[in-house]
């Protein structure tokens, strides 16, 4: 699984013109699922999303998680995150799983990311053409891939 999270002041995502998802402060992640990846990814990445200390203290450091400010989170999936650009000009997304194996990959991540945060989060639509507005804070933007975990 890749991730790509940004801190964000506010995000919404709409589909049709109509908003399904808005945040304030916290943590917009889009997420891109494999063939190879599993529940133990999901476990992995949503126990370092929740304590990734990227928020300031009281001194500006960048010491504090989405917890610690009672944060929101908002997740997009995103099959582009595992584009290959390799040969030519045309992106080949033969590395992302198709929807039967990473729809419910993506709504378990969700669920256990909502889970660890102790309220609701938002998402977005598997599959859905998304419009995602974001106000970055920072910017902070992080990548993580459960490939390079080790």
């Amino acid at each position: 699984m890749r991730l790509v999270i940004q801190r964000v002041a506010q995000a919404s995502v709409t589909i049709n013109e109509r908003v399904k998802s808005e945040i304030k402060k916290g943590l917009l992640i889009f997420i891109g699922i494999e063939n190879s990846d599993g529940t133990d990814d999901i476990e992995w990445l949503c126990k370092k999303v929740i304590n990734l200390r990227i928020f300031d203290d009281n001194e500006g450091v960048m010491n504090k998680s989405v917890l610690d400010i009672k944060g929101d989170i908002l997740v997009i999936s995103q099959f582009t995150l595992h584009a290959s650009t390799k040969k030519g000009n045309r992106p080949s997304y033969i590395r992302a799983a198709k929807g039967d194996i990473s729809k419910p990959l993506y709504e378990r991540f969700c669920k256990e990311l909502s889970k660890e945060l102790g309220k609701q989060i938002g998402t977005g639509e598997f599959g859905a053409d998304m419009k995602v507005k974001l106000l970055n804070d920072g910017p902070v933007t992080i990548l993580m891939d459960t490939k390079n975990k080790e």
